[in-house]
């Protein structure tokens, strides 16, 4: 029995591609191994959404070398998508980039069949692409992502991604209701809906059916037990997606609205499709439906132009929504891009200094919302991940708040709705006691 080893780089999207084609590489009789053990086959799903993500990207592809240099090595995703001639000089047998992944099992079915074919490479034009159906039918956790929108066609100015992943394109509505059965009937409580631009997802359709309309839709079915959303942009989540969301019951209440910065100007220098008044609004306007609602974000420091006035607007955006997370990145050239090209490219110095800042700063309105949040709740329901070295449970509540605590019993929660009470938090993470396994 052959064998492959997969790794993925980048976002929830790629996760889940990685599962989708790990499952038909088991299906086609290949046992699946961890990624750093020795394999007839690595497949590595890549990433461009920085220098460093392009970096580890070859690093992933060179150790997978080094492992086994007689392996099969396919890279996918969306570093080889836009350096497919850097890829194949890594020495890589398969490259494909972010179309028709699935049929990367073939190409490496075909060169572990006769190793005397030459390398293969078909990263395709995405202006016309259609929506790759790939599904997931098991999770190895009790919480799965499911992929139900591909590409983006906005236009901002510090961005690959858009280049790397095509045009916007959402998965049938009859598939994304089939595949979150199935997962629910095989044991996932919690469904994650995630795609490149979430928030666009049925903008392609013919009839208007929306992200909105496929929440209501799967609450109304009954599955899954939890909704979760991937990230979203501030100009999707407006008036009419809240209306079409605020009386269902398995939405998690959890948003997480990718914001970048709380300048206008620099948003006008990304631009992006909001301002900060429009975001903080529709932030609230999802605060008032959903008043136990905890919101995380991403905020970029260091965008060329960025002055400190700038910077300090972003602090105080995060401070004035109260944000329970911020992922903080630092502004990185990408070729082919606009931003790579403005005035006023920031030192490096400078934006890890402000990274710095920022992050202790979001750590001070974290442990705020923490501490509200423990002061007020009486309970909180989470779902029991996994069971650390310290025979903790580490589970997420249905805010995203990440929660550890102890089992009263000796039976085997994973997977398991628990109810806990909230007591004491540090570093991020609150600590609770167990009331009851339901």
């Amino acid at each position: 029995m052959p064998s492959v080893a997969l790794q993925t780089l980048g976002c929830k999207v790629a996760q889940y591609e990685t599962e989708a084609i790990a499952e038909k590489f088991a299906e086609c009789g290949f046992l699946v191994v961890p990624f750093n053990s020795k394999a007839d086959v690595y497949v590595i799903n890549t990433c461009t959404v920085t220098a460093e993500a392009d970096s580890k990207s070859r690093r992933m592809i060179r150790r997978a070398g080094k492992r086994n240099p007689d392996a099969v090595i396919a890279v996918v995703g969306c570093y080889s998508q836009v350096a497919t001639d850097e890829v194949l000089a890594l020495g890589a047998s398969v490259v494909l980039g972010t179309d028709n992944k699935l049929s990367v099992v073939d190409r490496v079915i075909e060169r572990l069949s006769d190793k005397m074919l030459p390398a293969f490479s078909e990263c395709c034009d995405l202006s016309e692409a259609s929506f790759e159906r790939m599904t997931v039918k098991n999770a190895p956790r009790t919480r799965a992502y499911v992929k139900i929108e591909d590409g983006c066609e906005s236009r901002c100015s510090y961005c690959a991604i858009r280049i790397a992943r095509g045009c916007v394109r959402s998965k049938p509505r009859a598939d994304a209701l089939a595949e979150i059965k199935k997962l629910s009937e095989n044991g996932v409580r919690e469904v994650v809906l995630t795609g490149i631009e979430t928030g666009a997802y049925g903008k392609d359709f013919d009839e208007k059916y929306t992200l909105g309309d496929l929440i209501a839709e799967l609450d109304s079915l009954g599955y899954p037990e939890r909704i979760r959303l991937g990230s979203l942009a501030p100009e999707l989540v407006g008036n009419e997606f809240a209306e079409k969301i605020k009386n269902t019951r398995s939405l998690a209440p959890h948003f997480h609205i990718s914001m970048q910065s709380g300048s206008d100007k620099v948003l006008a220098l990304m631009k992006r499709k909001y301002n900060s008044r429009m975001a903080y609004d529709n932030i609230m306007r999802l605060r008032e439906m959903f008043p136990d609602a905890e919101f995380t974000t991403d905020m970029m420091v260091g965008f060329p132009g960025e002055c400190e006035e700038d910077f300090l607007l972003s602090l105080d955006f995060i401070s004035r929504v109260g944000f329970l997370d911020v992922h903080v990145f630092q502004y990185s050239k990408r070729r082919g891009t606009v931003a790579a090209e403005l005035p006023g490219q920031i030192p490096e110095v400078v934006k890890h200094e402000r990274s710095r800042r920022m992050i202790e700063h979001k750590n001070r309105v974290r442990d705020e919302r923490l501490l509200r949040l423990i002061s007020n709740a009486g309970e909180l329901s989470v779902i029991a991940e996994t069971k650390l070295p310290t025979g903790e449970y580490s589970a997420h509540a249905d805010n995203f708040a990440e929660v550890r605590f102890l089992s009263k019993s000796d039976f085997d929660l994973k997977g398991k709705l628990v109810k806990v009470r909230p007591v004491s938090h540090k570093d991020g993470i609150i600590y609770a006691e167990e009331i009851v396994c339901l």
